[in-house]
């Protein structure tokens, strides 16, 4: 692989000698602290390395397209670019930022719900053929406008849940799908397999199974009408976790060598999104007020403190729904932070709380209910598994709260690991530019061109 280019687009702090990700989260505190107390976010680039290593572990035989919309970061894209994923876009502007990265089309797939007629056209000037329809008025659109595309018929699947009950449901359902691929014969559009639209909120290995042997149903329809059958996509839902990965692999590769052996020559994708980017981010956020809400004021006449007594606090910080946390309006659950204090003991007691962002609205609430030690203004908390859904633009700008930076950073064996076992795409890191990461310092070294 080649060195660092002239012209580099990402700085990358380098950690060394011992530097760890806790002492860069400890820097930009202390700088932020002199400062405006801003949120920001930091980010493990050696973590993305590491989850794709584990998928090859345990998902060799399936190829991941990473989903965009989950985390857009140019520098993630460029890293999973890197170690030869494909990618799963669902409008323009995500088809431009991966052909920014030099992705081949035939390594993109356009999954766009309801897609525009001009999103439709640009996919077929730019040779973005694989598309994924679940409609007869998409498939109209599609015959019209990219005649040259090569559908993936997007199949619903079972509820695994009552959350999933109640969501919105995407994908024709199995008695539809044999109306669709006779309707896309007649009108002259390729299908070329299935895809299966699994909740990121799935935990249970029977949907992706009863999914493999809906998608043979399809197969066999198909094949039957005439189109040549190649592609299977299972989804995604796939959380960060190695044991759910084995739980799905376990369960999936025996149907798949039941329904679709190597003979056949079908290809077996999956879309992981959370996955990859999840557990590499970390928001730092700051206490910017403070309210006692629930106090028992019962029994003051004592000196001690009885149960009643204890107070109920919300904390206002300066990231909230309509920015950082914009999952929770889905109904995505925030775990509760850790208190970023160098001086918090085992003993400290611990209080009912709840955390709200900056705006004042009653749905700006980011964590409902959690218990922790009583905070100041001006104390930091940090929420890890930050990485997903969480880099948008803001959804209200009323707070006049800037965009939370975000802090990349890898270790130099993670570097260098990284380009030794999985870097395949031949502009893979061009873009980065590594510092050396130096502690307690505003200021960093020149860039610096790391040979291979």
């Amino acid at each position: 692989m080649k060195g660092i280019t002239d012209e580099p687009q990402y700085s990358v702090g380098l950690l060394e000698g011992g530097t760890a990700l806790c002492d860069v989260i400890d820097n930009h505190i202390y700088e932020q602290t002199l400062s405006e107390k801003n949120a920001f976010f930091v980010a493990d680039l050696g973590v993305i390395m590491r989850q794709h290593v584990r998928w090859r572990t345990h998902m060799a035989q399936i190829r991941p397209y990473y989903a965009v919309r989950c985390n857009s970061s140019p520098t993630v894209i460029e890293v999973l670019a890197a170690l030869g994923t494909g990618f799963i876009c669902t409008n323009k502007s995500e088809l431009e930022l991966v052909q920014s990265h030099g992705i081949p089309p035939e390594d993109i797939i356009y999954s766009g719900v309801c897609k525009q007629v001009s999103q439709i056209k640009y996919a077929a000037k730019n040779g973005i053929d694989l598309l994924v329809c679940d409609n007869e008025a998409e498939l109209r659109k599609i015959s019209r406008c990219h005649p040259n595309a090569k559908l993936l018929l997007q199949v619903s699947t079972e509820a695994s849940s009552q959350i999933d009950e109640m969501s919105m449901t995407f994908g024709c359902s199995l008695k539809d799908c044999r109306h669709l691929l006779e309707k896309a014969k007649e009108l002259g559009v390729q299908v070329v397999g299935v895809r299966s639209h699994i909740s990121s909120s799935c935990e249970d290995n029977q949907v992706y199974i009863h999914a493999i042997s809906d998608a043979r149903c399809v197969f066999d329809m198909g094949e039957e009408i005439g189109f040549n059958m190649k592609i299977l996509d299972i989804g995604g839902g796939f959380s960060g976790s190695e044991t759910q990965l084995e739980l799905i692999n376990s369960a999936v590769m025996s149907m798949v060598d039941l329904y679709f052996p190597p003979s056949t020559g079908v290809s077996i994708i999956a879309e992981p999104g959370s996955f990859f980017v999840s557990s590499a981010f970390t928001l730092a956020v700051n206490v910017i007020s403070k309210e006692v809400v629930a106090r028992d004021c019962q029994d003051q006449a004592h000196d001690d403190p009885s149960p009643n007594d204890e107070p109920e606090f919300q904390y206002y910080m300066n990231e909230g729904v309509y920015g950082s946390f914009a999952s929770k309006l889905s109904e995505t659950l925030i775990a509760a932070p850790s208190v970023y204090k160098q001086n918090t003991s085992l003993d400290t007691p611990v209080f009912s709380s709840s955390l709200w962002g900056p705006s004042g609205d009653d749905l700006d609430q980011v964590v409902e209910h959690c218990l922790l030690p009583e905070l100041n203004i001006g104390d930091w908390l940090m929420f890890t598994q930050a990485g997903s859904y969480s880099l948008g633009q803001p959804l209200c700008t009323s707070t006049d709260s800037p965009t939370p930076p975000v802090y990349y950073v890898i270790s130099s064996r993670d570097w260098f690991e990284m380009q030794d076992t999985g870097v395949t795409h031949e502009a893979s890191l061009k873009n980065f530019s590594l510092v050396p990461y130096f502690l307690n310092s505003c200021q960093t070294e020149a860039a610096l061109s790391v040979p291979a």
